[in-house]
């Protein structure tokens, strides 16, 4: 079934286009707001618009994109899925059970579409504003039936060879000594460790780097979007540094990157509305510079936004009424992170005030969207499974899945 699924596709994907050369994407972007619901970016883009001064929302860059979608996200084990088994969908094409990476639910290993387009002869990169063996960038090169065995994640990242890792660090909860011990393994596995732009720029001419915020190896995801202070570096900065790494100016090799924006869930966790909202244009902000990419080489980019559940049931509805007060949130500077229990309490009403309402503090088993532009960014509109996409972009870039 999956082979005449993926024919099927080949044929859909060549009826758009002139020819199958015109058509194929060398250079891939493939974004996961964790967490983003339909209502994350609609909530962001009204509060754009209230920032504006204006009647309405404005949109964020995805979200004009030409190709909407819209995909399933249960697991094999629940309807209501978690980060890791939505990341394994998302990057092996199969389903698999809540807390597992990169197996099927029997624990047998499942290869990521990073790993099957590397072996192709494209560069590859993964990131992520949280840890990167966090569970769904570690979905991309490793396999674990638990999500939670950080250090065993994270000695497989050592060995995938992936030209570009960057983000927030390594989660390592239970010994910093361990932690320590994957950057050694990282930089003997060739790996050169970037701690800061600076550091990047110094960094230029290896062949594999991981780029982590300053003094990253001891911190394991970056700031908030609302928390960050002048030159924290944010996840348009990483996206930004991997494009300059990966991207070949002799044009013989394309690129995948794979780039997360895990706050989104975090904050949905929280039920932290003006954090939430942040992410979300933090997040857009990080698309817009693959978007300027796509703009220099549209016939060979194909960018691919989309999320692995909904966080929180993150509504623009609270009680009775017809009206958002976005205004109920302006005294609000900082993530619930950074407040006193008093202070969260404030917020969470400041939030009621406003009418924007959560329904839970952990996830929603809703469709999240799908948003594509580029090449075969035809294959993504209407409504699919979790587990299509990646064969879509295989599909996209005449990579064998």
């Amino acid at each position: 079934m999956k082979r005449l699924a993926s024919l099927f596709i080949i044929i859909l994907c060549l009826g758009f286009n002139v020819s199958a050369q015109e058509q194929k994407a060398k250079y891939v972007f493939y974004f996961i707001g964790d967490g983003m619901g339909f209502d994350h970016v609609s909530i962001a883009e009204y509060y754009l618009g209230y920032k504006a001064k204006m009647h309405g929302s404005l949109p964020v860059c995805f979200s004009q994109f030409p190709v909407f979608g819209n995909a399933v996200t249960h697991s094999v084990s629940n309807l209501i899925t978690d980060s890791a088994a939505a990341g394994t969908a998302l990057a092996t094409g199969t389903k698999t059970a809540n807390g597992m990476i990169g197996v099927a639910s029997d624990s047998t290993a499942l290869t990521s579409i990073a790993t099957k387009i590397h072996d192709a002869g494209y560069k590859v990169g993964i990131s992520s504003t949280v840890g990167i063996n966090h569970a769904t960038p570690a979905a991309f090169y490793a396999h674990n039936p638990s999500r939670n065995d950080y250090y065993g994640i994270a000695m497989e990242m050592c060995g995938s060879d992936f030209e570009f890792f960057g983000g927030g660090g390594i989660i390592e909860y239970n010994s910093k000594s361990r932690r320590r011990s994957v950057y050694n393994l990282m930089e003997k596995a060739g790996y050169t460790i970037a701690e800061g732009l600076g550091e990047f720029e110094a960094a230029k001419g290896s062949d594999r780097i991981m780029l982590l915020q300053e003094d990253g190896k001891g911190k394991d995801c970056l700031p908030y979007a609302i928390d960050m202070k002048e030159g924290d570096m944010t996840q348009a900065d990483i996206v930004r540094a991997a494009i300059e790494h990966l991207y070949d100016t002799t044009g013989a090799q394309g690129f995948f990157l794979m780039s997360e924006g895990g706050k989104i869930d975090w904050a949905g966790h929280a039920n932290d509305t003006k954090a939430a909202i942040e992410e979300v244009l933090s997040f857009s902000s990080a698309i817009e510079v693959a978007y300027n990419f796509y703009l220099e080489h549209p016939d060979e980019t194909l960018i691919v936004v989309t999320a692995d559940h909904e966080t929180g049931g993150m509504t623009m509805c609270w009680e009775d009424g017809y009206q958002i007060y976005f205004h109920e949130l302006n005294h609000i500077t900082k993530s619930k992170d950074k407040m006193t229990d008093e202070e969260k309490e404030e917020a969470d009403e400041a939030s009621k005030k406003a009418h924007i309402g959560w329904t839970s503090s952990s996830h929603a088993g809703s469709n999240v969207p799908v948003y594509a532009i580029g090449a075969c960014s035809t294959l993504f509109s209407g409504r699919m499974d979790n587990t299509d996409i990646p064969y879509k972009i295989c599909t996209a870039m005449d990579v064998e899945f």
